[in-house]
């Protein structure tokens, strides 16, 4: 921690973005470093090292980071090229349960930690697996044989899982490319105390931003999030209604529903992964100039919040070449609308 008291952010994909579109308009390092509102030497520090030539490229500079940082954790004790895999495995394909192998190391390792693991590590790695023919068998060797495990308290839901969630691994490549619009990320933004609650929702190729208004005193239940979510994405055109990304809140357990209300599949983050959704992190710091931290939100109309996302929506942004979200989710739109004979 500095001594102002303010904590160091690593560089984003959209500031990585910038950065690029900023050089090759061939502004200096400094006049990036102000547009970020970023250090000049984290600007220089940025290009020297992820730069692989006179050119920098965000998109390479963001997979060096990438692969940087898969590098630098150390590999989980059940991983498959360890030691200590083959061994569960060939106790799991013998029927053995997993705490009857976590008992077993634990007996024959009395000594090395290195060498045990617990049963809740070896679930987790078998249903970490890849969808595929190894895992099905894994599954299949378990008693129960279930394709999505059970909460390890069947009473009270002490992590309050969202139950047939659709993992963000399975979402399909064209959400991450930003190559078609209609695909939005979902969170809320809390006021005073927790008492009160924005819904935001992000468009990913062309930043459009919604807000939508919840009941109040939060929290909201899930059903009060599917009719406010439900009605706002119903609202859309439906050629911009594809997929929603969300975090693991038990205010969206209702996704089926709200995916049969309007279309769109809902795909959530890992848990604790708020840079799975970086465009609607990003989007709600820039909301937060309109609705503060501290602010009791109930207070604010579906009108006024419709104003102040037509105010951020309005205003040209970097990344779409200066040109605002408005802008471009009407060209796509104009785009999408058109008869296919008539755009080939």
């Amino acid at each position: 921690m500095s001594t102002s008291g303010r904590t160091y952010r690593q560089l984003d994909r959209e500031e990585r973005r910038s950065i690029a579109v900023a050089r090759q308009q061939g502004l200096s390092i400094r006049a990036i470093a102000r547009m970020l509102r970023r250090s000049p030497s984290t600007i220089s520090r940025e290009i020297k090292r992820n730069a692989p030539g006179p050119q920098y490229s965000d998109h390479f500079a963001q997979q060096r980071c990438v692969r940087r940082r898969h590098q630098a954790r150390p590999q989980p004790k059940l991983h498959r090229q360890g030691t200590l895999w083959p061994q569960v495995s060939t106790l799991l394909h013998l029927r053995w349960s997993p705490q009857q192998i976590a008992g077993h190391l634990r007996k024959s390792h009395p000594d090395c930690p290195a060498q045990r693991v617990s049963h809740e590590t070896i679930y987790n790695a078998i249903y970490a697996q890849p969808r595929g023919e190894l895992r099905k068998e894994l599954i299949g060797c378990l008693r129960m044989a279930r394709a999505t495990r059970w909460p390890r308290s069947r009473g009270t839901d002490r992590h309050r899982e969202v139950a047939d969630l659709l993992s963000i691994h399975v979402r399909p490549p064209e959400v991450q490319d930003r190559l078609f619009p209609g695909h939005w990320e979902g969170d809320l933004i809390k006021g005073a105390h927790g008492r009160s609650a924005v819904g935001t929702l992000v468009e990913r190729t062309t930043r459009l931003l919604m807000l939508v208004k919840l009941p109040h005193p939060h929290p909201a239940t899930a059903a009060h999030v599917l009719q406010a979510f439900g009605d706002k994405l119903a609202g859309i055109a439906q050629p911009m209604r594809k997929t929603l990304t969300y975090d693991r809140g038990s205010e969206m357990a209702r996704h089926a529903q709200l995916t049969q209300r309007t279309g769109i599949r809902v795909y959530f983050c890992d848990p604790h992964s708020p840079w799975q959704r970086g465009t609607n992190e990003n989007t709600n710091g820039l909301v937060r100039q309109y609705l503060p931290k501290g602010t009791d939100l109930s207070g604010y109309s579906q009108e006024e919040l419709d104003a102040i996302a037509d105010q951020m929506n309005g205003r040209p942004r970097a990344t779409l070449g200066c040109f605002t979200p408005l802008e471009v989710y009407g060209s796509w739109l104009q785009r999408l609308s058109q008869p296919q004979d008539a755009v080939q």
